[in-house]
C-alpha cells in the first residue's frame, strides 16, 4: 500500500529542492527525517514537513505498517513564476523571477 502527500505552491527554486531530494530519495523515512533534521537548507525544512505529512496519511490506513515504509517516489516539479523588474542604470531594467516549487512524496512499505 502506497500513502503520498503533496505540498504545492512553496516559495523556493526547484533547483534547489532538488539537490535535497536526491539526498533522500529510496532511503527509509526514518534515515530522511534524521538526515534532513541535520541539513541546513530551507528545501529540507519544506521537504521534512512533507515527509511527516505522508507519514501522517500512511498511519491513518491500518493496512500499512509505518515502521518499514520508504521513499519510493520524491518529485519536485516547477510551479509558476512571479516575473519583476530590477532597475538598472541608464533606464535599463533586468528581469527577476520568482519560481516556486510543487514537492509529492510517494511511501511504500518495503
Amino acid at each position: 500500500m502506497e500513502a503520498r502527500a503533496v505540498a504545492k505552491y512553496l516559495r523556493i527554486s526547484p533547483q534547489k529542492t532538488r539537490l535535497v531530494a536526491d539526498v533522500v530519495r529510496g532511503k527509509s523515512v526514518g534515515e530522511a527525517l534524521q538526515i534532513l533534521n541535520y541539513m541546513s537548507k530551507k528545501g529540507a525544512r519544506m521537504i521534512k514537513k512533507v515527509l511527516e505529512s505522508a507519514l501522517a496519511n500512511a498511519d491513518q490506513n491500518p493496512n500499512i505498517d509505518v515502521d518499514i515504509l520508504y521513499i519510493k517516489k520524491i518529485m519536485v516539479d516547477q510551479g509558476p513564476q512571479l516575473k519583476r523588474f530590477h532597475p538598472r542604470a541608464m533606464g535599463r531594467a533586468y528581469r527577476i523571477q520568482h519560481r516556486f516549487s510543487h514537492i509529492t512524496i510517494v511511501l511504500d512499505e518495503g
